[in-house]
Formats: C-alpha cells, structure tokens, sequence
C-alpha cells in the first residue's frame, strides 16, 4: 500500500520562514532512516501558497487560476512524503518518530477502482495507468 503523508503548513510555513538547521538535521536523519528500510518513495517541502496557484472550475466548466496566498493555513500543506508500507498502522509506527506533526493518508491503487470500470474507455485509461505504474516502479 502507498500512503501520503501529508505536513500541514503554520503560520511561518505560509510566511516563507525557512526551518531551523536543527529541524532540517532531524527531517534528514529520519528521512534516512525510510530510505534505508525501504520505504521512501519521494519527499519534499513545499513554498508557501504565496508562490502558488489554485485552478477552480465553475458549473459551466470554465476554468479559473486563482494565485496565492490562500487564506485557510489550516488546509494548506507544507510538505509531503509517499511511501509504501505494508499497512496503515505500519505507515503510523515509521512516523511516530518523525519531528513534524503530519497526516497520514491512504493512497488508492488501480485495483480500487475495477469495480466501477464498465466501458472499453474506463478500461483503456486504466491499462495506461498500470503501463505508467510500471515503467514508473510506482
């Protein structure tokens, strides 16, 4: 199973605070710990909304970018790591350790979604799904 875990971002987060050297010290010791019992399949920190966009779609389709900042920090993330682990209590004991408050969540897999795929189309996009998994080792 893959799971995302997901660092909310605070108020000096969405002010462009850079971390302290010590905290950046702790991510990286324990980013090497998932690393070296194999569980790491990408992580990073994110720049503040500031530096981002939103694209919302209407009722009508039409699409809007809106830039940041967006206001609601409680929902804004700061950073995240993919991992694979063997359950959602796994993917809990690994980031028990970890020196950020953090969400977990379960990441669904193509097999999630065969029993609504009824059509030749919903077929093919999920057969290009598993050739990207595949040439992706994702």
């Amino acid at each position: 199973m893959r799971f995302m875990v997901l660092v909310k971002a605070d108020r000096n987060s969405e002010a462009g605070v850079m971390p302290s050297e010590q905290l950046l010290v702790e991510m990286g010791k324990f980013n090497e710990q998932l690393v070296k019992a194999g569980v790491m399949l990408a992580g990073d920190g994110l720049h503040p909304s500031s530096k981002g966009a939103r694209i919302s779609i209407g009722p009508d389709g039409k699409r809007t970018v809106i830039d940041g900042p967006f206001t609601e920090t409680k929902e804004l993330v700061a950073g995240f790591w993919m991992i694979q682990a063997k359950s959602k209590q796994e993917a809990i004991e690994r980031f028990l350790r970890c020196p950020a408050e953090v969400e977990i969540r379960q990441v669904f897999e193509a097999a999630d979604f065969e029993p609504i795929i009824k059509t030749p189309e919903g077929r093919a996009v999920m057969d290009g799904e598993a050739e990207f998994r595949k040439r992706t080792n994702t």
